[in-house]
């Protein structure tokens, strides 16, 4: 049901099918493994652990993800995600794979996002992003880290680990915060 492994530590869970909303809610440590879809507010407040999810999610994935001492939460999504992906994110990383090769739809893709990192496998338009969130092509540090949580999801979802090389070998856009505190200006201090 709703909120699948909220304040999680440690443990592994695997859907065989399709997951609601909230999965990894607060979520401090462990594992998730969907075969199926995720719905909306994936991983929200999510300070560590790792989830995994063979298709698509839903809307706010990834809300105000953080990175907690020295955990630092992961998420991979084998297809793409709705609107407000990373909104307020602050730390972790992201990784959508978009493996029905249908380009990311979202918009208002890291709204608020201060801290953390985004990586889209294919291309994404300015318009698509937050204000504060720029965008560049990926590097050989990238790489060592896409190339690692790529081969964990396949190793978690062998039903797509055929395609290996084709996700290895793609294009991939890495989506960062342009400042610690985008809304700055709002605050007195």
């Amino acid at each position: 049901g709703n909120d699948l492994a909220a304040f999680l530590f440690g443990h592994r869970i695997t859907v065989h099918g399709n997951a609601q909303d909230g999965v990894g809610n607060t979520m401090d440590a462990g594992e998730v493994v969907v075969h199926g879809r995720a719905g909306d507010v994936l991983c929200f407040s999510m300070r560590g652990g790792e989830i995994y999810v063979r298709d698509g999610c839903g809307y706010r994935t990834a809300l105000h993800m953080k990175e907690y001492e020295d955990k630092r939460p992961v998420l991979v999504i084998g297809g793409t995600s709705q609107d407000f992906l990373g909104e307020y994110m602050a730390g972790g990383i992201v990784l959508l794979l978009d493996l029905e090769n249908k380009g990311h739809q979202a918009n208002f893709i890291g709204t608020g996002m201060h801290g953390g990192v985004i990586y889209l496998r294919g291309s994404v338009e300015d318009c698509q992003l937050g204000s504060h969130v720029a965008h560049s092509p990926v590097d050989q540090s990238d790489r060592k880290v896409l190339d690692h949580y790529i081969t964990k999801f396949l190793e978690r979802l062998p039903e797509v680990a055929s395609r290996r090389e084709e996700i290895i070998n793609s294009p991939f856009v890495r989506l960062t915060p342009r400042s610690k505190r985008p809304y700055s200006s709002l605050y007195t201090y």
